[in-house]
């Protein structure tokens, strides 16, 4: 009696598949960027803060990167992608989509999981600009020294 109640509780705390018209929220972060990001079932245009992204990110490397979670787990002309980032510059703004993108793919489909992390899609990078430290001129450099 007791085994029947553990997989009853089991089944129902397990979650049920998502419906393909459900949509996904995560957030990604990178340097000081902070991107939130929206999967919806669409034809696969992608927004950054209300525009195109050709249009928000001049350089393809950085349209490449955006791109790269959806071509790899060929979402890629199924989902729309709404991102709305803030702070940092136009690298770790991208960064930061690529991140929210790919953890989006992994809330809509579990079995993405293995490819993007293979391809070091989910892992967020922790580097972060130095602080600069007193007696210095910035992190590291040093003021001039002069022997006389």
């Amino acid at each position: 009696m007791a085994e029947q109640d553990v997989t009853t509780q089991t089944a129902e705390l397990a979650a049920p598949p998502r419906p393909a018209t459900e949509f996904a929220l995560a957030t990604g972060r990178r340097k000081q960027a902070i991107a939130r990001v929206r999967l919806v079932p669409g034809k696969g245009t992608i927004t950054v803060n209300r525009r195109a992204y050709e249009a928000y990110f001049t350089r393809e490397g950085l349209r490449l990167a955006v791109r790269e979670p959806l071509v790899l787990s060929r979402f890629m002309g199924k989902y729309d992608v709404i991102a709305d980032v803030t702070g940092g510059g136009s690298a770790g703004q991208a960064g930061a989509i690529r991140l929210g993108i790919a953890r989006a793919i992994l809330q809509l489909d579990a079995a993405q999981r293995a490819p993007l992390r293979g391809a070091g899609l989910l892992t967020r990078d922790p580097r972060m600009k130095e602080r600069k430290k007193y007696g210095f001129k910035g992190a590291r450099k040093r003021f001039q020294w002069t022997k006389r």
